[in-house]
């Protein structure tokens, strides 16, 4: 099989995000049959037909979406080495964290960790610029935009029941606790119906969750845990939240410790295994390790 160029690859990417071949070729400046010939030259040299081709545009396949993601990869990887070898010529001699650093963080995680470590980390390497998305730790997650190449390191949850993808290295950065949140002052917060959100971490729960003869099944889903907070501040019910969820809570609420046995669950990095040895992203783990413990 003979490689694929970088164009080809950049071809790849502006159908699969154009979602066709004349809004790819609009956008990479090319003509439609420029880029129906590249595509073509690649899926032969892959072996594999990348796109559905139909009256709606291009579709990326099983194996588009493979091919995509790996494009992404290898791209980020490019433009790595290249601001990593400009800062050697610029005579540091082993080279400088430069560009921009792409981090795909849960709503607490984005509020609470990163932070204080991207405050640290532009001060130390100011010609870093991070780029930070917020994504539900749902489905694929934060490790999900890693391993499809639109994120270099993600803040993710993880454990036994959500292990760091065979892909991707990771490394736990705090150990969080669940606690019971409830009105301040209610004489008995137990009896409160259960609010809850579809993030929330419950396969780290579910067995604890399973043993509670106390806590009913939720009454009220909300969009995310700060939605939640909300409800409970205002009187409406209880729940059960991690620690990063409950950093700086409102006055109306208290927070109840669910004892010795209570649930906890495992917040760390994960990236992939190249971009692990990148410099930019090794200076933003040192970061992470050096705030990780929540105020």
């Amino acid at each position: 099989m003979t490689d694929l160029a970088p164009h080809e690859l950049r071809v790849l990417l502006a159908v699969g995000s154009e979602r066709g071949f004349s809004a790819a070729a609009v956008a990479l400046g090319m003509t439609q049959s420029a880029v129906s010939h590249s595509v073509r030259t690649s899926e032969r040299k892959l072996g594999a037909v990348l796109f559905d081709r139909g009256r709606s545009g291009a579709t990326p396949t099983v194996a588009g979406e493979t091919a995509l993601a790996h494009a992404r990869r290898v791209l980020r990887l490019l433009e790595v080495m290249g601001a990593e070898v400009r800062g050697a010529e610029a005579g540091t001699g082993t080279g400088t964290a430069a560009g921009p650093l792409r981090i795909a963080a849960f709503r607490s995680a984005a509020l609470h960790l990163l932070p204080r470590a991207l405050e640290r980390l532009t001060a130390r390497h100011p010609q870093i610029a991070p780029e930070v998305r917020i994504v539900r730790e749902l489905g694929p997650g934060t490790a999900g935009e890693v391993l499809e190449g639109r994120a270099d390191l993600g803040i993710a949850t993880i454990g036994t029941t959500s292990p760091v993808p065979p892909q991707l290295v990771g490394g736990v950065l705090v150990e969080e606790g669940y606690a019971l949140v409830h009105p301040a002052g209610h004489a008995a917060p137990r009896s409160l119906p259960l609010v809850d959100w579809t993030e929330n971490c419950t396969s780290y729960t579910r067995e604890w969750w399973a043993e509670q003869d106390w806590l009913p099944a939720a009454t009220v889903e909300a969009e995310d845990d700060g939605a939640v907070l909300s409800m409970v501040s205002s009187g409406f019910g209880m729940a059960v939240m991690p620690e990063l969820s409950l950093i700086g809570p409102p006055p109306s609420v208290q927070i109840t410790d669910l004892g010795p046995d209570r649930p906890t669950r495992s917040v760390g990095y994960v990236t992939t295994p190249e971009l692990a040895k990148s410099l930019a992203v090794r200076a933003l783990i040192r970061e992470l390790r050096a705030v990780r413990q929540p105020e």
